[in-house]
């Protein structure tokens, strides 16, 4: 009776991550910032960090030009640990470039 009905976790589990990956692939920037600062809001660890990885990857490719975005992102990244600091550091100089061209465009 258990390893049934850890079968059958483990098909729904496969089940949601299919169906959150199939969404999220095709949702705009807003309706993914929208989705992870509500779920974040609500329980910080709800999303596994593959997850928010994935969401805040689409969501940047999206709005690549987007500093506070991708400062969120980098913030994010860093709450998981050293394994990602230096993706989180690369999204940081690459907001901190942004800026930085834009300063001497009006500069």
């Amino acid at each position: 009776m258990i390893k049934a009905l850890n079968q059958e976790v483990d098909h729904l589990a496969r089940l949601a991550v299919r169906e959150f990956t199939e969404k999220v692939t095709f949702a705009q920037a807003d309706e993914i910032l929208h989705m992870l600062r509500t779920v974040n809001a609500a329980d910080w660890m709800a999303l596994p960090p593959w997850a928010r990885n994935l969401a805040y990857r689409l969501a940047c490719l999206q709005r690549a030009g987007d500093v506070d975005l991708l400062r969120e992102a980098a913030i994010d990244l860093y709450s998981f640990g050293p394994d990602w600091d230096q993706y989180a550091q690369e999204l940081d100089e690459q907001a901190d470039s942004i800026e930085a061209a834009g300063r001497q465009e009006k500069g």
